[in-house]
C-alpha cells in the first residue's frame, strides 16, 4: 500500500512539474510576445516523495533477498530429502559370503 501511496505521489508530482504553458500575446502593432509560464515545484516534498520512493526500493530489494534465501533453503531441504528416499529405495549393501 505505500509502494502505490509513493508512486502516486511522485507521478503526482512528475505531471505537475510538467505542465508548463506558453502565453502568446499580438499588440495592437503586430509584435508578438511569447512567454512560458512553469509552475511552481516544492522542493521540500519532492525531496521528500524520492526519499520514500528510495526506502521502497530497499524494502523491496530486502524482501526478494529474503525469498531467495527462503526457496534456496525449501530448495536444499527438498533435494535431501529426495536424495534420502533414493537410497533407501536402491540397496547399495552387496552380500559376498
Amino acid at each position: 500500500m505505500r509502494k502505490l501511496f509513493v508512486f502516486v505521489v511522485v507521478l503526482t508530482l512528475l505531471t505537475a512539474a510538467c505542465q508548463q504553458r506558453t502565453e502568446t500575446v499580438v499588440s495592437d502593432t503586430g509584435t508578438t510576445e511569447s512567454t512560458t509560464v512553469s509552475p511552481a515545484i516544492d522542493t521540500a516534498a519532492t525531496a521528500e516523495a524520492a526519499r520514500d520512493a528510495a526506502e521502497g526500493v530497499r524494502d523491496a530489494a530486502a524482501a526478494t533477498r529474503e525469498a531467495a534465501r527462503d526457496a534456496a533453503h525449501k530448495t536444499g531441504t527438498a533435494l535431501e530429502e529426495a536424495g534420502k528416499k533414493i537410497q533407501e529405495k536402491t540397496d547399495t549393501k552387496t552380500d559376498t559370503e
